[in-house]
């Protein structure tokens, strides 16, 4: 019988949490869905000099947003605990140990200054990559080349050491990538990398594996960037005599132009978010913009997400959690880059907010009248002006900053814009017009269009002469819903004062 799924998302809190993380966690959160299987969450903080006070619940947090739920981690607990790294110390060492008696590690005592010197001597012996190792090690100070008792010695005078991966010489690595097929490095080009440091802390890569074989991870679902290390893991699994799990390395979120890997920088320059939610550094003051408070909703933000290196196999889009749940695959992912679109996040950011019920968007129009001051309208009213505007909104802040004039009276306009907008003949027009308007006993949309075209063919003047003017009368801007049901909504006696203070204003 097939094991239980289980994954595992397992981010530093070194900093603010990036979109190709979201994704990551995403990815792993459907495929257990999809698959009935289990998702935790892993804080992995070994570097400790890195880590940034706030950065793990800043995680949380982030992922809560965007809908993203754990089965166990360190915020809820479960049958693993600690899910914190640094909670985890006294396990590693014990699995260092278990190398170095197996015969895949070793002791190294060089100081920093031997491996500069070695550094140094490969360089100008013409080695423009010199490492540490299956050649190097040889000429260096480690319990490979010292004697056995001077090895002893040295380890009860507590000389500072760190416990290397002895990398086999001659050695094919292959494993399966769920994503990018088949993948072979031939270990000459790996090196001894350092697994425990001289201060007894772990590096990423002894924790990251004890911790999966612990937790009993099937499927490692993480960023391209791991992909360099995947064959040091697949050894690590081999000399601790353990099954791998199965490996799946996701594309890079690129730029919008696609030369390179998607930054804070790019997201600054080109004015977009790159963080699920707000970030400000408590050490320095940095800060970062994120997509909750842009104004794009979760569920939007995450199918937007989701389409960035996977696709469902249909000519679908629009797919909420449950869809996406049921037809993710790890198949279904690519293996190149995808470029990010902010213009395709926002279209889905304005087809979700078309989705949501009138009493979701009428609180969000009152949170908006209420930060700027204004009274607060009818619901009734409120639910008219979101009927005339969701077509044109992108963020749910649009509907009062695309229909601000619906809530004040004193209309701004823009003395270039007016200049453009606003002629005599539109002038003369619209004080007719004005006059129709206060005769008027029927105050309807149809009514009111009837009577302003009427007027018109009457005096053989064209609609859209003088159309751009009433609008700009009424509103202050030059595009908006129809003209008409704008006056519908603003009623009778709004649309008459606008119209004579616009004449009044620009004689």
């Amino acid at each position: 019988m097939d094991k239980k799924v289980r994954v595992r998302f397992a981010p530093s809190p070194t900093g603010p949490l990036h979109i190709g993380g979201v994704r990551t966690a995403l990815y792993n959160y459907l495929f257990a869905k999809h698959t009935g299987g289990e998702f935790l969450l892993r804080i992995e903080d070994t570097d400790q000099p890195r880590t940034v006070p706030g950065a793990e619940n800043y995680i949380v947090e982030s992922l809560k947003w965007c809908g993203i739920d754990f089965d166990y981690g360190p915020h809820i607990g479960g049958p693993d605990a600690p899910y914190r790294q640094s909670d985890r110390m006294n396990i590693y060492r014990q699995y260092a140990d278990t190398l170095i008696q197996n015969g895949n590690a070793y002791y190294a005592f060089d100081s920093e200054e031997d491996i500069d010197q070695m550094r140094k001597k490969l360089e100008l012996a013409g080695n423009k990559a010199p490492s540490y190792n299956q050649i190097t090690r040889s000429s260096m100070k480690n319990s490979l080349t010292l004697p056995a008792d001077e090895v002893k010695r040295k380890l009860d005078e507590g000389a500072e050491y760190v416990i290397r991966m002895k990398i086999p010489r001659k050695e094919e690595v292959r494993f399966q990538d769920a994503i990018r097929g088949w993948v072979v490095v031939h270990s000459s080009q790996l090196d001894d990398k350092v697994l425990l440091k001289s201060d007894g802390m772990p590096t990423y890569h002894l924790a990251n594996v004890v911790d999966d074989f612990l937790m009993k991870i099937t499927h490692v679902i993480r960023g391209e960037e791991w992909l360099p290390s995947a064959p040091l893991h697949v050894l690590l699994y081999k000399a601790f005599g353990w099954e791998s799990p199965i490996f799946a390395h996701l594309p890079l979120i690129l730029r919008p132009d696609g030369k390179g890997k998607l930054s804070k920088r790019d997201g600054d320059q080109l004015g977009f978010p790159v963080f699920p939610i707000n970030w400000k550094h408590p050490l320095t003051g940095d800060t970062a913009s994120g997509f909750k408070e842009a104004g794009y909703l979760p569920d939007a933000f995450i199918n937007f997400l989701a389409l960035l290196g996977w696709n469902p196999g249909t000519n679908e889009e629009i797919m909420g959690m449950d869809r996406l749940i049921e037809l993710f695959t790890l198949e279904r992912v690519g293996s190149s880059g995808t470029r990010f679109d902010i213009k395709k996040a926002q279209w889905f950011n304005s087809l979700y907010i078309q989705k949501q019920s009138p009493e979701f968007l009428i609180s969000q129009l009152k949170n908006d009248l209420t930060q700027h001051q204004l009274p607060i309208p009818q619901d009734a009213y409120l639910e008219q002006v979101i009927h005339l505007l969701k077509d044109r909104v992108v963020f749910l802040s649009d509907f009062y900053q695309l229909g601000t004039y619906f809530f004040i009276e004193n209309i701004d306009y823009d003395s270039d814009t007016v200049k453009k907008k606003w002629t005599s003949e539109a002038g003369l027009f619209l004080k007719d017009f004005m006059e129709l308007l206060k005769k008027s006993t029927n105050w309807d949309t149809h009514t009111l269009e009837n009577q302003f075209k009427e007027l018109a063919e009457q005096k053989n003047i064209p609609t859209g002469k003088i159309m751009p003017s009433l609008r700009l009368a009424l509103t202050g801007q030059i595009t908006g819903p129809s003209l008409f049901e704008i006056m519908q909504t603003l009623g009778k006696e709004s649309t008459i004062n606008r119209i004579t203070n616009a004449i009044n204003t620009f004689k």
